[in-house]
Order: C-alpha cells, then sequence, then structure tokens
C-alpha cells in the first residue's frame, strides 16, 4: 500500500481508532495461537477453526457499527465477540466446556454466543447463519429499530442454495442486512476458482439488484469504510448490501488440515500483508504509541490470555445429570404448543 494512502487514512481515522485496531486485532492473535497450542496439547476437544490473518476484517466490522447491532457468523467465531467486548475467560471456558462458558460449556469452539455483545451466534451448518441472519434483520426492521444484522460467511457458503433464497426476500423487503463473504480463497481445500466460473464474489448479488462490492480484507480502514457505506443505507431503509471481503488465513481451514492445496510461497505473499503489522506500522509513523507503550499492550494482552486459560481450567464441568435436560424447548416451558 502506498505512503500516500495510510498518511490519508491516518487523518481520517486517527490515534484512537488505530490503536483500538491494534489492541482488538492483538486479541485476537494471541488468542487463536493459544487456542490452537491448547488443542494440540488436548486441552479441549471437537472442531477447531483458527482466524488467524482475518482479523481486518472483524476490527473494521466493529468500528463502523453500533452496539446495538447484531452480529452472526459460521462457525470460525472466536474473533467475533472478542473484538465486540465479550469476556475473554468467558469465551475460553467455552472452548474447555466448562460452565462458565459463554454457551455454559454446550456449544464448544464452534458455537459461540453472547447475547449482551448482541453476537447472535457461530453456527455450524455450513450457510444456516444467512437465513438465520436476515431473520434477525427483518426482526429489527419489524421493531422499528435502526439497527442492522451484519452476516457473515465464508466462500464456500455461497453455494448454498438458502442463500439466493434469503438474498431474493431481502431485497424485496430492504431488510437491514449486511452480507459479508469473508473470503480467504478456499471453502476447506478447495480453491474459488474449482467450484464456479464467477470467481468475483461480489457478482452475486447483482442479479438481485443488491449493492455489492469487493473490500481489501487485509486493511481494516478499507473494511471499515465498505462497511460504513453498507450500514448507512441499511438504516436509511434502502436495504442489503453485499460486501466481498477479500482476506486470508494464515493457518489451515481447520486444526486437522494439512494444507497440501497451497504453496508456501501464497501463505508467505499474505502474511507480508499481515493486518497487524500494518496498524501498527501507522501508529509507529505517527508517534501514537512509544516502544515501551507497544511493549506494554504486548505484555497485558498476554497475561489476559493467560488468565483466561486459569480461568477455564479451574471452572467446573457441567453436571449431566442436571444439565442435559436445560436451556431446551419443552411443552412444559411452552403449553401452546401442542403435540
Amino acid at each position: 500500500m502506498a505512503k500516500q494512502k495510510v498518511a490519508d487514512y491516518s487523518q481520517k481515522f486517527g490515534k484512537e481508532t488505530y490503536i483500538k485496531w491494534y489492541k482488538d486485532m492483538l486479541l485476537m492473535r494471541r488468542f487463536e495461537e493459544k487456542t490452537g497450542q491448547l488443542y494440540t496439547m488436548q486441552k479441549f476437544g471437537g472442531f477447531c477453526h483458527l482466524y488467524i490473518g482475518q482479523e481486518a476484517v472483524v476490527a473494521g466490522t466493529v468500528t463502523a457499527t453500533k452496539p446495538s447491532d447484531k452480529h452472526m457468523t459460521a462457525y470460525r467465531d472466536h474473533a467475533h465477540p472478542l473484538a465486540l467486548g465479550s469476556d475473554p475467560k468467558r469465551l475460553m471456558a467455552e472452548l474447555f466446556g466448562r460452565t462458565t462458558g459463554c454457551s455454559k460449556g454446550k456449544g464448544g469452539s464452534m458455537h459461540f454466543f453472547d447475547k449482551e455483545k448482541n453476537f447472535m451466534g457461530g453456527h455450524g451448518i455450513v450457510g444456516a447463519q444467512i437465513a438465520m441472519g436476515a431473520g434477525v434483520a427483518f426482526a429489527e426492521q419489524y421493531k422499528g429499530t435502526d439497527s442492522v444484522c451484519v452476516v457473515s460467511m465464508g466462500d464456500g457458503a455461497v453455494r448454498q442454495g438458502a442463500l439466493h433464497e434469503t438474498f431474493n426476500m431481502a431485497m424485496k423487503w430492504k431488510i437491514p442486512a449486511i452480507f459479508v463473504i469473508e473470503n480467504n480463497f478456499y471453502a476447506m481445500g478447495t480453491s474459488v476458482e474449482r467450484t464456479t466460473n464467477v470467481t468475483e464474489l461480489s457478482k452475486i448479488g447483482l442479479s438481485y439488484d443488491m449493492p455489492s462490492e469487493a473490500v481489501n480484507g487485509m486493511l481494516p480502514e478499507e473494511v471499515h469504510l465498505a462497511m460504513e457505506r453498507a450500514v448507512e443505507r441499511a438504516r436509511k431503509g434502502d436495504g442489503p448490501t453485499l460486501l466481498d471481503i477479500q482476506t486470508y488465513r494464515y493457518r489451515g481451514h481447520s486444526m486437522s488440515d494439512p494444507q497440501k492445496y497451497r504453496t508456501k510461497d501464497e501463505v508467505e505473499n499474505y502474511k507480508n500483508q499481515d493486518p497487524i503489522e500494518h496498524v501498527l506500522e501507522v501508529i509507529r509513523q505517527n508517534k501514537w504509541l512509544t516502544a515501551e507503550e507497544i511493549e506494554q499492550i504486548e505484555t497485558s494482552t498476554k497475561q489476559t490470555i493467560e488468565d483466561a486459560v486459569v480461568f477455564a481450567e479451574n471452572s467446573p464441568l457441567p453436571d449431566a445429570e442436571t444439565e442435559m435436560w436445560q436451556d431446551v424447548y419443552t411443552q412444559t416451558d411452552y403449553p401452546y404448543i401442542k403435540e
């Protein structure tokens, strides 16, 4: 990226925003690095999908939205609640399957939720969140709020038929949704080029007359600006937007992914565009933080993660006899439901 463009962004966003981006993305990165380490140590099981490399997508999204806005994503869901302000201790405890977790230890890695932060969850069924997120956005429209719902999905999920049904209704009813493709170019191990001849994924929205654009997802500034435009449109009642936010995951699709489908050179090329290093360079160029202050943020972030691990390990496991029947729908809870 040209230096002049960085300078222009520095003036627009300023010290406070850049420092927030740095702190938020660093927390996401360190949380995910520790998660990967703990997983290989068999501290917890199940599937585990890391967000390392994609942090700018969430960072830019959060600064362009309001606390009252809703967010929903797929199963690569650790970074989203962290950026929204969820307690890392509760998220780590959820990984460990403990009662103090954000889903009471019942969801694990793929099913983080935080109602207080308006994080409407990570969802394990590929593409299911597309239609559900549209439903959340419709609810906000029905209630007359000015809140929007940011619905995130991977590039593989756009192959689901539910996307087309959802896009049709979303445009017909002008619901306040922003559909975000977190496009890291690989659906598990299958590249976009191998699944479709429409490789510019932003074009998918055009057949529904949905405003759509491609976004550089390695820069939180670009994500923020695109999200800002989409949010303004939604709040005005003009309906949804599709954002093809092009990013890259430095790790495999999941912890069991051998990553044989891409070259080391390709991965290194994207690591040279690391969003955290970019933001940190802007901060250094503008002398917004001293070397000591940057080191202090790094130290504090690492301590936050270590505290979360201790909290998780010392939290109780659910009691099968009582928890098995809690938090499920029953006729006793809803007597108006007839068998």
